[in-house]
C-alpha cells in the first residue's frame, strides 16, 4: 500500500494540477538536460521548463529543488519564477532574431544565386589561343596563355569580385586568380574544393612579398566547371584530425591530401631507384605467381583458398619461385606481393606486403646488402624529386654506420646487450628463440644506426637456408634492422645439395612432393647461390620518418581490414 506522505504529496500533485496547469519538476542537482519535467526525470533548468510550456493554455506550477531538510522540490518563488521568465523571454527574442537573419540570409542567397544564373562568361576570342598543359609545365610557360585541368584544393574568396583558387592536378598545384565578373557566375558562388575545372588564362611571376606554389600563379580570363562537389567539399567527410578508423574508411578520400600523396609519390620513385639500380647492373625483373601451393614461412600464416577445386594459397614470398630463373637469366629480381594471415596488430606488421627480392647465382655477403642499400638511397636523393619535398616529409636518408662490426653473443649476454649496447660494437647470436619484436625494437633504437645481424640458428630459420661449414647450428644468414621499425632486409644463401635440401623438408615435417620443381633445382646443375629481400613499406616507413607502416601503403590491409 502506498505511505501516507507519498498519498499526501500525490494528492497535493493533483490539486496542484487540476487548479493551475501542468506541474512542471527543474532540480539543478539530479536534472537532465534531455529531461522531461517528470519528478523521476525533472529539467535541469527554469528555462528549459518554460520552454516546454510554450504555447500551453495554463500557465504550468514550476517545481524546484527545496531548500527545506527531507524535501525534494518545493513551489518556485514568484521572484525567481519572473527573473527565470525575463531571461527566457529575452533568448526568445534573440533566437528569433538570429532566424530572422538566418532567413534574410537565405533568401537573399537565393536571390543572388537566380540572378547569377543570368551571367554568362565567354572566352575572348582576341586573345591567344590557350595551350594545354599539366602544372609541372608552369615554369616554362611563364607570359603565355595556358589551360589547365585540376581540382579546387583550396579556396578563398576576397570581397564579391576576388577568388583565390589553389588548383591541383596530380603533378603540382597552382595559385589562380579570379576577378569580376568571373567571381559572379552561379558556378563562382557554388564552388566548393574537389569540384574539377578548366581554368584558362597566363602563367605570371608572383609580385614581389608575395608567395605562392612554385614562385608564380595564373592570371585568369576564362574558366570552366568540369565536375560539381558538395558544399564544404570532403571536409565534413574526413580531414587529418578525423580518428583513424574514419580515416581508413575514406582512404579514397584521404589520398587527395598533400601528406600522403606525397608518401605515395615517393614510393613510387623508390621502388623506380631500386629497378633502376637492378636493371643498370644487367638483372631481369620476373613476375612470379601469386597463387602457389607450396609453403615458404611456414603453414600457420597462409591464406587459403579453392582453387577449382584444389587447395592453393596466396604466396608468403616469391622467392623460391626466383631460385628457378637463375640457370636461365642468371641474376633476377622482382617487386611483388606476399601475404601473410598472422594476428599481429603492430605497427610495423601488414597482411599484404610488397617485398623486393634479389637472386644471385653467386654468394650474396653482407657488404653487398650494405651497398644496395646505400646505393638506393643515394638514387632517391639525386632524383627528381625537389629537396623541399624531403623536407616536408621528414625523409631522414643516412648510411651504415661504418662502425658496424659482427660479433657474437650467447643467447644469456642477450639480456646484457639490451641494457648495455654500445653503439661502435654490438654482437648477436641467438641459440633457441627468433627476437622478439620489443627487445629488437628496444635494441636498434638505443644503438639507433642500422645494424647487421648473421648466422641465425638452423631452428629458427626456413627449410632451405644453408648451414655454416664451422658450425652445423647456424645458418649463413643475414637481416638488416634499421632504428624504429626493425628488419628490413633478410637474406641468406640456400641448400644447393640435393641431400641438404631433403633433410630440410623432414626436419620442418614439410612433404616434398608439391616442391618437385624446387627440388629439381638440385638435380640438374645445382650451383651455391643466394638471395635477399627487402620489404619495401618497412624500408619507406624508415626512410620517411613514419609512425605506422600503413601510412605508406596505397590501401594497407592487416588484421580487420580489408576495405575500402
Amino acid at each position: 500500500m502506498m505511505a501516507e506522505g507519498e498519498l499526501a504529496e500525490k494528492t497535493a500533485d493533483m490539486t496542484l494540477q487540476v487548479a493551475n496547469g501542468p506541474i512542471l519538476y527543474t532540480s539543478e542537482k539530479e536534472g537532465h538536460e534531455d529531461g522531461d519535467g517528470t519528478i523521476t526525470k525533472p529539467f535541469k533548468s527554469v528555462l528549459q521548463a518554460l520552454q516546454h510550456a510554450e504555447g500551453d493554455a495554463h500557465q504550468p506550477v514550476i517545481m524546484v529543488d527545496s531548500k527545506a531538510e527531507g524535501e525534494r522540490f518545493e513551489k518556485i518563488a514568484k521572484a525567481q519564477l519572473k527573473k527565470a521568465t525575463k531571461l527566457y523571454q529575452q533568448e526568445k527574442r534573440k533566437s528569433e532574431e538570429r532566424e530572422k537573419k538566418e532567413a534574410e540570409k537565405a533568401q537573399q542567397r537565393e536571390k543572388n544565386l537566380e540572378d547569377a544564373r543570368n551571367i554568362t562568361i565567354k572566352p575572348d576570342e582576341s586573345l591567344p589561343v590557350a595551350k594545354q598543359i599539366k602544372i609541372r609545365d608552369t615554369t616554362d610557360c611563364r607570359e603565355q596563355r595556358v589551360k589547365i585541368f585540376g581540382w579546387v584544393h583550396r579556396l578563398r574568396r576576397q570581397g564579391k569580385n576576388l577568388m583565390f583558387v589553389v588548383l591541383r592536378d596530380g603533378t603540382g598545384f597552382l595559385q589562380c586568380v579570379l576577378t569580376d565578373i568571373l567571381c559572379h557566375t552561379y558556378e563562382a558562388l557554388v564552388l566548393s574544393t574537389e569540384a574539377t575545372v578548366c581554368l584558362y588564362g597566363v602563367v605570371k611571376a608572383v609580385p614581389e612579398g608575395k608567395s605562392a606554389p612554385g614562385g608564380h600563379e595564373m592570371a585568369v580570363d576564362y574558366w570552366e566547371l568540369v565536375g560539381e562537389s558538395p558544399a564544404g567539399g570532403v571536409d565534413n567527410l574526413v580531414n587529418e584530425e578525423s580518428a583513424i578508423d574514419t580515416q581508413l574508411d575514406n582512404r579514397h578520400i584521404m589520398l587527395r591530401g598533400e601528406t600522403l600523396a606525397k608518401i605515395l609519390r615517393m614510393r613510387s620513385v623508390v621502388t623506380h631507384c631500386f629497378r633502376e639500380h637492378y636493371f643498370d647492373r644487367g638483372y631481369v625483373e620476373l613476375t612470379p605467381p601469386c597463387m602457389v601451393q607450396t609453403q615458404v614461412e611456414g603453414g600457420s600464416t597462409l591464406f587459403k583458398f579453392n582453387y577449382f577445386g584444389e587447395d592453393a594459397f596466396l604466396t608468403q614470398s616469391s622467392q623460391l619461385y626466383l631460385e628457378t630463373a637463375i640457370p636461365a637469366l642468371g641474376d633476377v629480381f622482382c617487386i611483388a606481393e606476399s601475404y601473410r594471415a598472422e594476428q599481429s596488430r603492430t605497427r610495423r606488421h601488414l597482411a599484404e606486403t610488397f617485398d623486393l627480392l634479389i637472386y644471385l647465382g653467386t654468394r650474396p655477403e653482407s657488404c653487398n646488402i650494405v651497398a644496395i642499400y646505400c646505393q638506393a638511397i643515394n638514387q632517391v636523393l639525386k632524383s627528381h624529386i625537389p629537396c623541399s619535398f624531403c623536407t616536408d616529409l621528414s625523409l631522414r636518408p643516412r648510411p651504415v654506420h661504418k662502425a658496424c662490426r659482427l660479433r657474437f653473443l650467447s643467447t644469456a649476454l642477450f639480456s646484457r646487450l639490451i641494457s648495455s649496447i654500445n653503439s661502435e660494437t654490438f654482437t648477436l647470436k641467438i641459440r633457441v628463440n627468433d627476437i622478439p619484436e620489443m627487445p629488437e625494437r628496444k635494441m636498434t633504437d638505443q644503438i639507433n644506426e642500422p645494424i647487421l645481424l648473421c648466422r641465425f640458428p638452423v631452428e629458427i630459420k626456413s627449410f632451405y637456408m644453408q648451414k655454416c661449414d664451422d658450425d652445423r647450428r647456424l645458418t649463413e644468414s643475414v637481416d638488416l634492422l634499421m632504428p624504429g621499425v626493425g628488419e628490413i632486409i633478410g637474406g641468406s644463401m640456400r641448400m644447393w645439395k640435393y641431400d641438404e635440401l631433403i633433410e630440410g623438408y623432414k626436419r620442418e615435417g614439410i612433404d616434398p612432393a608439391p616442391y618437385f620443381w624446387y627440388t629439381d633445382q638440385r638435380k640438374y646443375g645445382s650451383c651455391p647461390h643466394g638471395g635477399y629481400g627487402l620489404g619495401l613499406e618497412r624500408f619507406l616507413t624508415w626512410l620517411l620518418n613514419r609512425q605506422h607502416i600503413r601510412d605508406v601503403c596505397f590501401y594497407p590491409r592487416f588484421v580487420g581490414r580489408c576495405q575500402p
